[in-house]
């Protein structure tokens, strides 16, 4: 592993980490004051209509309206929006076209201004934000209000390295005497953004600034599932005063809103997070089109622990990963591999966690540790994948819907541990989206390290161990973007703006540079090259 030298001054970035600043100062009594306070105003907004913007410019559907609706209380509309149509995506995408010229040629530091404000802005709204996600997508206020703050990192980081590479222009070596050489990194026009249900601030808006602040325009498709928070943040960035035309939001189906752009040759660029199924077709539209397209594309992630790890964390670390938010981070752990002489303790203790920590229930309510899945689709696959996974396994613990009694009104399941499993059996191969850990026990770390890369995804990945030379193996061989060592607060989650560049290898990616890290910004831009010569 290369060494890198400590830091010793005091870093330019800083990440927001609202939880952990107030546990820090023993303040957590006031983050669940304010946090309940936004419930309240926010329940008071419930049920209004909602419209595209498109330049600017508030702007209903010829094809009707869907209902946004809350996953944890499925009778409680949050909002209604947009079902769009083709042409309503084609006015969107010209609005983005039509206002690219005036904001590329925008000074770089004029761009990095807005943005920042943008940031300032999020930040002083940030209850209300992660108030409405946990009602959207059932998050529990803890995750929600993460969420929010990588969104604020996301704002506050990328100007910092767009004003670190000085506007990405870069001074060239003279071939010849009289020759003045410049490589400059340019946008490349609008740009599609499509955006998934499961980080619906952070990852839409991470996308997103990715596009604009490097000059490009964008058309921003959120999930059916959680449009609510995409349209606040694109109401802040007009407030932060970026330009109409330069962010423009539509909603409606996949198949129409999302056809639509990628099929557009007025799209110069797309930027998706979502299933590896779509992200493959998008890269191969693309591909036909010479233009770029910026995937991730989800994973099916392993922890492994050694006979020298420090058991108690590693159980907390592997529960922490696979039932935070229900399974549904592209980062979640669904596969532990446990060396086989402390296996039998490991599982022990993970079970016991797991009963005593992981409450389901009410997002919005102070204990919960895991609100409801997205969808009735996704509760029901869940109850397939249980039946699917005791073909050939054991369920430890789980295995039912939760959504009875008080937890009827929502898409409730159980926190699920699975045992016995071979390593080709479909659930040990496939991204579940659910909350479904499998374990395997192993002999040595070479085989644990191999049968853990042996699956199409390569996104994240840990080891406990308190073994230097296994911690080493670990990272040298093992095939993902986002590797963990020993840590508590999740074994394969929590990547953190400036800190874990989020990047997917294999079929979790398909660029090889990560979100929240030096090199993602370069993927919006293009090089050229500028000769003076005389």
């Amino acid at each position: 592993m290369p060494q890198v030298q400590a830091q010793t001054t005091r870093p330019a970035f800083e990440n927001e980490n609202t939880v952990w600043r107030l546990k820090q100062a023993n303040r957590l009594a006031e983050f669940d004051r304010k946090f309940d306070a936004a419930v309240e105003r926010a329940r008071k907004q419930l049920g209004q209509a909602y419209t595209n913007v498109i330049n600017g410019k508030h702007v209903d559907s010829k094809g009707g309206t869907f209902a946004d609706t809350n996953p944890a209380l499925t009778s409680e509309v949050l909002g209604h929006f947009p079902q769009s149509t083709v042409e309503e995506t084609n006015l969107a995408i010209d609005a983005a076209v039509e206002a690219y010229q005036a904001w590329s040629s925008l000074d770089w530091t004029k761009r990095v201004a807005l943005i920042r404000k943008a940031s300032d802005l999020l930040r002083d709204a940030k209850y209300e934000f992660a108030a409405w996600m946990s009602l959207e997508n059932g998050k529990n206020r803890t995750e929600s209000m993460n969420d929010v703050d990588e969104a604020i990192d996301f704002l506050t980081y990328y100007p910092l390295v767009y004003e670190q590479n000085q506007g990405f222009v870069t001074p060239m070596y003279q071939p010849f005497p009289n020759e003045e050489c410049v490589s400059i990194l340019k946008p490349y026009g609008a740009w599609a953004v499509i955006a998934p249900f499961n980080f619906p601030t952070a990852i839409t808006v991470g996308m997103t600034t990715g596009a604009i602040l490097t000059g490009n325009t964008a058309v921003v498709k959120p999930a059916s599932d959680t449009p609510m928070m995409a349209y606040k943040f694109v109401e802040l960035l007009h407030k932060a005063g970026v330009p109409t035309g330069v962010v423009n939001f539509v909603t409606g189906p996949g198949n129409v809103v999302g056809q639509t752009l990628l099929d557009s040759p007025k799209i110069s660029g797309v930027v998706f997070t979502g299933s590896r199924e779509v992200g493959l077709k998008g890269i191969e539209a693309s591909a036909k089109r010479g233009r770029p397209f910026i995937a991730e594309m989800g994973g099916k992630n392993a922890v492994i622990v050694t006979a020298k790890a420090d058991i108690e964390a590693a159980a907390e670390g592997v529960a922490r990963s696979a039932f935070g938010f229900g399974g549904q981070k592209c980062s979640a752990c669904s596969r532990v591999y446990v060396q086989d002489k402390v296996k039998d303790d490991f599982v022990k203790r993970l079970l016991d966690w797991t009963k005593k920590n992981v409450s389901v229930g009410d997002p919005t309510k102070k204990d919960t540790f895991m609100g409801p899945v997205i969808t009735k689709r996704a509760h029901d696959k869940y109850l397939e994948y249980v039946k699917l996974a005791k073909q050939g396994g054991k369920v430890l613990t789980g295995g039912k819907s939760a959504a009875t009694g008080p937890l009827a009104t929502g898409y409730f399941v159980e926190p699920t541990i699975v045992d016995g499993l071979a390593d080709d059996h479909w659930i040990t191969q496939n991204e579940l989206f659910v909350p479904i850990l499998s374990v395997y026990a192993f002999k040595t770390l070479p085989e644990a390290v191999e049968r853990a890369n042996h699956v199409p995804y390569g996104l994240t990945g840990g080891v406990f161990s308190k073994d230097r030379k296994e911690q080493e193996y670990f990272l040298d061989h093992m095939e993902a973007g986002v590797l963990y060592v020993n840590r508590r607060i999740g074994g394969s989650t929590g990547a953190i703006v400036g800190g874990q560049s989020f990047v997917g290898w294999k079929a979790s990616g398909s660029s090889g540079r990560g979100a929240g890290g030096p090199w993602y910004l370069h993927q919006f831009l293009r090089e050229q090259s500028h000769t003076r010569a005389g």
